[in-house]
C-alpha cells in the first residue's frame, strides 16, 4: 500500500509539523501532541478542549480557533491521547472561567478525559465533560459501551464553541453542548475499509460488490452487509435510520442541521450526488433543513464511504451555528 508519509512510526508527529507550517495562528507542540489556539487564554473564555485517535482530520486539531476549540489532542493513529496531554491543553486554555471536555464515546477516550478532568480539577481548574454518543447504528461495539461518537462531534463543538465565544459560563456552554448531542443522530456507511499506516492493509475485508450499513469511524463492524446499491438506495437507509431513531424521542417536526460527512476517500463529486438524495428523502419525510455543510470533516483514513449526521435545531442553535468561526478546516463569517 502506498503513502504520502516517511514512517509509521513518525507520521503523526509530520503531520503536526506541517500543520505547524501552514497555519502559524496555533501554537502546535508536535511533542507533547497538543495544538492550542494562541489567544485562548485572551478575553476571559470558557476553554474548549477535545481529542482523540489521529486518522480523522480535520477532527480535532483541523476545528481549533476563534469560534471552536481552544485546543485539541491528538493520538497516535485511531489510539486515544493520554491524560498528559489533556492536562496539558487545559492549563494551556484555562483563563480562570473553567475548561470544557468534548469526549467522542470510545472506551480509551472516555477513561482518559475521566481521568485528566481529576488532575486538572486537582490543579484547581474546573472542568465539565460532555460525552457525544450520536450513532444510531449499533450499541456496544468493538471499541465502546453504548452507541458511538461520530458526525455531531462537529456539530458540539461549533456551537458550544460560538457559546464560549459570546462569553457564556461554563455550566451554559457544557448544557447547550449537551442538548445538541441529544438532539443529533447519525449514521455512516463504508465501501472500503480504511488502511493505517501501521498495518499497511485494509483493517477488515468487505468484497467487491458489497456495502456496510452503519460502519463505525475505526471500521466497526455496521449493522450488515449488503450488495452495493445506488445512491439514492443508501440515502433511504441511513436518512430513515437517523429520523426513525430520533423519532422514539420525540417527533422531527421542526428545522435539522445536516452533516453529509465524507469518510475520507470519497470525492466531492459523489458527495454532492449523494447530499441530493438525502435532501430528496428529507423533503419526502416532511422535514425541513436549516443549513448544510457537506464535505471530509470526520474522516476514517483513506475509508471510501460517507457518514449522515442530523441535528433537530432550535433558534439559539441556529445562532451560534452561523456565528463566526475561523479554524484551520472550517470558517465563515470574519
Amino acid at each position: 500500500m502506498k503513502m504520502l508519509i516517511n514512517s509509521p512510526q513518525t507520521v503523526v508527529a509530520d503531520a503536526l509539523r506541517g500543520l505547524a507550517a501552514a497555519h502559524p495562528d496555533l501554537d502546535v507542540d508536535a511533542e507533547a501532541r497538543v495544538v492550542v489556539r494562541r489567544d485562548a487564554r485572551q478575553g476571559g473564555r470558557v476553554g474548549l478542549v477535545s481529542g482523540g485517535g489521529s486518522g480523522h482530520e480535520p477532527l480535532h486539531a483541523g476545528f481549533v480557533g476563534p469560534g471552536m476549540l481552544s485546543a485539541a489532542c491528538p493520538g497516535e493513529v485511531f489510539t486515544s491521547p493520554v491524560p498528559d496531554q489533556m492536562v496539558r491543553a487545559a492549563k494551556a486554555v484555562d483563563s480562570g472561567q473553567g475548561v470544557l471536555f468534548v469526549v467522542k464515546n470510545y472506551t480509551g477516550d472516555v477513561l482518559n478525559f475521566d481521568m485528566a478532568a481529576e488532575l486538572a480539577e486537582e490543579d484547581g481548574i474546573r472542568v465539565e465533560r460532555v460525552l457525544v454518543n450520536d450513532d444510531v447504528a449499533v450499541t456496544d461495539s468493538l471499541y465502546t459501551a453504548g452507541r458511538r461518537g461520530t458526525g455531531a462531534t462537529l456539530f458540539v463543538e461549533k456551537i458550544a464553541g460560538a457559546a464560549a465565544e459570546e462569553g457564556a459560563p461554563l455550566e451554559q456552554v457544557a448544557a447547550i453542548a449537551r442538548r445538541v448531542n441529544e438532539a443529533s443522530g447519525s449514521f455512516g456507511v463504508a465501501l472500503s475499509a480504511c488502511t493505517t499506516p501501521a498495518k499497511g492493509s485494509p483493517t477488515f475485508d468487505l468484497p467487491d460488490g458489497e456495502l456496510e450499513l452503519g460502519i463505525g469511524i475505526h471500521g466497526e463492524p455496521g449493522r450488515e452487509r449488503r450488495p452495493m446499491m445506488p445512491a439514492g438506495e443508501i440515502a433511504e437507509v441511513a436518512v430513515g435510520s437517523v429520523l426513525d431513531d430520533m423519532a422514539n424521542a420525540a417527533p422531527v417536526d421542526g428545522p435539522v442541521l445536516v452533516l453529509v460527512n465524507g469518510m475520507g476517500a470519497t470525492p466531492l463529486l459523489e458527495l454532492y450526488g449523494f447530499h441530493a438524495e438525502v435532501a430528496r428523502v428529507l423533503a419526502a419525510r416532511g422535514v425541513q433543513v436549516a443549513r448544510t455543510l457537506v464535505g471530509n470533516y470526520v474522516t476514517s483514513l483513506d475509508m471510501a464511504g460517507c457518514s449522515v449526521t442530523l441535528c433537530r435545531a432550535d433558534e439559539e442553535m441556529l445562532r451560534l451555528w452561523d456565528a463566526p468561526v475561523q479554524t484551520a478546516a472550517l470558517r465563515w463569517g470574519r
